[in-house]
């Protein structure tokens, strides 16, 4: 809990997070571009995408900072933090590049798998839920919290990744979670990993909203991760359950409705998702 919490760390971590990813950004984004990997988004524009990488490379100093200055507080959280992030950040860039679009849904991979068909989500379907279960193991006490902590960090990687449809709307719901997530669990000292990759994420947000880069499965898996372990960490078991419920409720939703189409139906939603594109 945050009662010796020493916020002048936290704010540094948070500084320094926000500041290396305004820094970082332009310079991966001339790499990516220089590559040639570039990708028509929904309007048909070819523009970057793995951006996400940013999330991961501009989180390892200040995670480092954290756990050397007060390793008893920040040691077992910041490893976990660092494994999942990377995991997911390298299974997102491995669909990026290989990843056929013609390949897409839950259903779809668990379908192609139990047909022995491998699929770059398939693969990041397996890996991701082997890194969600080594993460459980790492910060759960027990059976049941294990198994309910992988559930809920390898669907919270996928729900993110079903938000990034349209610019903005990944990052949107991601720090919709953070708010979320702090209100419910303020002030567990484990809410810094979720506060640490915001801070990335509203220093790369403005360029994703002017579609001008994409974070691609890079960017979303690293945030629904980040989200998932968060979660695991913080929330109480009670609020963990209705979670793990929201989650299996929006998965079960977006096989069978398209997220897109009932967002521009609705207004609030609607102006919700285009604040910001101008």
């Amino acid at each position: 809990m945050l009662v010796n919490y020493d916020l002048l760390l936290v704010l540094i971590a948070l500084v320094l997070a926000f500041t290396l990813a305004r820094f970082a950004l332009p310079g991966l984004l001339k790499i990516i571009g220089e590559a040639g990997f570039v990708r028509p988004n929904f309007r048909g524009d070819k523009i970057p995408v793995g951006a996400g990488l940013l999330f991961f490379l501009s989180a390892l100093l200040p995670t480092a900072l954290l756990i050397i200055w007060q390793p008893e507080t920040y040691k077992i959280g910041g490893l976990a933090f660092l494994f999942a992030l990377g995991t997911m950040t390298l299974l997102g860039i491995v669909d990026d590049v290989f990843g056929s679009r013609a390949d897409s849904g839950l259903k779809g991979h668990i379908k192609k798998l139990l047909r022995g068909e491998l699929t770059t989500g398939g693969l990041k379907l397996v890996a991701g839920g082997l890194m969600a279960l080594v993460v459980a193991g790492v910060i759960s006490p027990r059976w049941p919290d294990i198994l309910v902590n992988t559930i809920v960090i390898a669907l919270s990687v996928n729900a993110i990744n079903l938000l990034d449809l349209r610019p903005g709307r990944a990052g949107k719901g991601y720090l919709l979670g953070v708010v979320l997530l702090t209100s419910a669990a303020w002030p567990s000292y484990e809410l810094i990993w979720c506060l640490v990759t915001a801070a990335i994420l509203l220093a790369y947000l403005p360029i994703d909203l002017k579609a001008g880069a994409m974070m691609g499965d890079t960017g979303s898996n690293a945030l629904g991760a980040t989200i998932g372990i968060t979660a695991a960490m913080v929330l109480l078991w009670p609020v963990k359950l209705g979670y793990l419920a929201f989650l299996v409720v929006f998965h079960l939703f977006t096989e069978k409705y398209s997220l897109t189409k009932i967002i521009e139906k609705n207004k609030m939603l609607n102006y919700l998702d285009q604040l910001g594109r101008g």
